[in-house]
């Protein structure tokens, strides 16, 4: 769960405040969990909660911006083999708080923009805007990763 909690933080420190306030959560809620799923996906989604919360105050939005025409981040023509986890980590960490919140939602957890809009109380297309940012800012931090590997490797 540390690794979730990773996702929406900045630091080590900041994940584990996440991470410690969800276990608390966790152990005054366990009489709630009805059995409904998994309690590891239970577990999971009050983790993600809580480090929703601890973003919601410091959440900035960047402007919207047209997402038409934009690719995926795997259409860049790079890849991401070669990268280890606690790079793309990283990378994912160093995003500012909105587009790091967004993307991992959308690309990580696995829910819709509509769903996202719904959590964080903001319009669909704010969503679509900062998942795009973050996309076009992780393709550009990679490829700076990767012109100073080509580089090194000269």
């Amino acid at each position: 769960m540390k690794v979730v909690a990773m996702r929406y933080s900045k630091s080590d420190l900041e994940a584990e405040d996440i991470l410690q306030e969800s276990f608390i959560k966790i152990f005054d809620k366990i009489k709630t969990f009805r059995g409904d799923s998994r309690l590891e996906f239970w577990i999971k989604r009050v983790v993600v909660n809580t480090a929703l919360n601890h973003q919601r105050s410091k959440l900035y939005l960047f402007p919207m911006v047209d997402v038409n025409g934009l690719t995926c981040l795997e259409d860049g023509g790079f890849s991401l083999a070669g990268f280890h986890f606690r790079e793309l980590l990283k990378l994912i960490q160093d995003l500012p708080s909105g587009c790091q919140v967004i993307f991992n939602l959308f690309a990580i957890e696995g829910y819709s923009h509509k769903e996202i809009a719904e959590m964080l109380d903001i319009s669909e297309g704010t969503s679509k805007s900062q998942y795009a940012r973050a996309r076009s800012l992780l393709r550009e931090k990679i490829e700076k990763e990767e012109s100073i590997s080509y580089g090194n490797a000269r």
